[in-house]
């Protein structure tokens, strides 16, 4: 049974009385113009960042870009060069990681393998004055919180990789944490257990009503699970916003080659007033409003374009202004078919087509024709 779905709301009262109703108070975290410097090199370079109540909230980047050091620097275990961290609008300066309103589950989950699942979760508890019982009853509504109800006593080293990730967790949220901090805990699990832990972390976010900062490479991760996504290149945060926005209107061209796909054509300005009129091989010319064109105005500019803003015209389709070109490359998803496509000096463009009803399949060297969503597409001065 999905305890997340079925009884969130009841869970949702559980986890109050357990946090002590100290959900109602006001939380923010800050992030004011942060550096942290290892030797020379700047791991954190200039970040500013807010995040709000209640956010499920994801740093973005490949390996290097400095996003677990940024969530180090929020949990105390790193100091800043220069810079402050606030949370809940009390400066975190000088102040110990054990004392700051924050927890961590990492990446190898750190479960102790001598420890039962019991012991393990109740053992962030060890410092606290609680008597047996209450102990007994925090880590209960915490297992139950997590769908472990009844496993109290099994042996760590019996348990999978999902039930030592969900462990990790309920010893994390048993100590009340304002802000749950998350360095990659879903990387090690394989990619179905991955995809069910990423809605069961959603939905457990959802239902506690807490902040969730996660630091993830995975894309499909942060767009599937945030609110907000920092995407993070060198040190710095590139772009900030929804995962619909960073998707969809990414302000650089090196943001949208990180996520996803995007194909870019060379194009020419023909002139630049209020819209954008643009000529190139392909489209001819056409006309961009200027909020959809990004960057600082130059004379080198490329359109950018999703595959699945493309779609494939049939060849009995008396359709007017498609493109054509030979399919150079077939890859198969499942439910849907990526096709790399030679036009002119394109030499490759990526197409994908969803597996629905009725869909015809193409293979490489087939001349296809093909037809773009010019609503869709976005430019990037370079």
């Amino acid at each position: 049974m999905n305890i997340f779905e079925e009884e969130q709301q009841n869970r949702k009262r559980q986890y109050y009385e357990l946090l002590g109703n100290f959900l109602t108070m006001g939380k923010l975290v800050k992030v004011e113009n942060v550096f942290k410097s290892f030797g020379d090199v700047n791991a954190v370079n200039g970040v500013s960042l807010e995040i709000e109540e209640g956010q499920f909230y994801s740093l973005l980047g490949p390996s290097g870009c400095g996003k677990t050091t940024l969530l180090r620097l929020i949990a105390g275990f790193e100091k800043p060069t220069s810079g402050q961290v606030f949370i809940d609008d009390t400066s975190m300066e000088g102040i110990e990681p054990n004392l700051r309103p924050t927890n961590m589950v990492f990446q190898n989950y750190a479960i102790f393998p001598h420890l039962n699942v019991e012991e393990n979760v109740a053992y962030g508890l060890r410092n606290k004055r609680e008597s047996g019982s209450k102990r007994k009853k925090l880590v209960d509504e915490a297992l139950d919180l997590v769908g472990l109800s009844g496993l109290n006593k099994r042996s760590a080293n019996a348990l999978s990789g999902g039930q030592k990730q969900r462990v990790a967790l309920a010893r994390a949220l048993i100590l009340k944490p304002k802000v749950l901090l998350l360095d990659e805990p879903l990387s090690a699990l394989d990619k179905k257990l991955r995809e069910q832990m990423q809605s069961e972390l959603r939905h457990l976010q959802r239902a506690v009503g807490i902040t969730f900062i996660l630091v993830t490479h995975d894309q499909y991760e942060a767009l599937t699970m945030s609110d907000r996504v920092a995407v993070m290149f060198d040190g710095k945060v590139a772009q900030e916003a929804s995962p619909r926005d960073l998707y969809e209107l990414p302000t650089s061209q090196k943001v949208a080659s990180f996520i996803g796909e995007m194909t870019f054509i060379e194009c020419k300005i023909i002139s630049e007033n209020n819209n954008l009129t643009v000529e190139s091989e392909i489209f001819g010319k056409i006309t961009l409003d200027k909020s959809r064109v990004f960057g600082q105005s130059s004379k080198k500019l490329v359109l950018g374009v999703r595959p699945e803003k493309i779609a494939i015209v049939p060849k009995t389709a008396r359709s007017k202004g498609f493109v054509s070109g030979k399919i150079v490359d077939v890859s198969y998803f499942g439910e849907t078919t990526n096709y790399k496509v030679s036009c002119g000096s394109v030499e490759t463009l990526t197409i994908s087509s969803q597996n629905s009803v009725g869909q015809i399949n193409y293979s490489v060297g087939e001349k296809i024709n093909w037809q773009a969503d010019m609503d869709n597409i976005i430019a990037f001065f370079v």
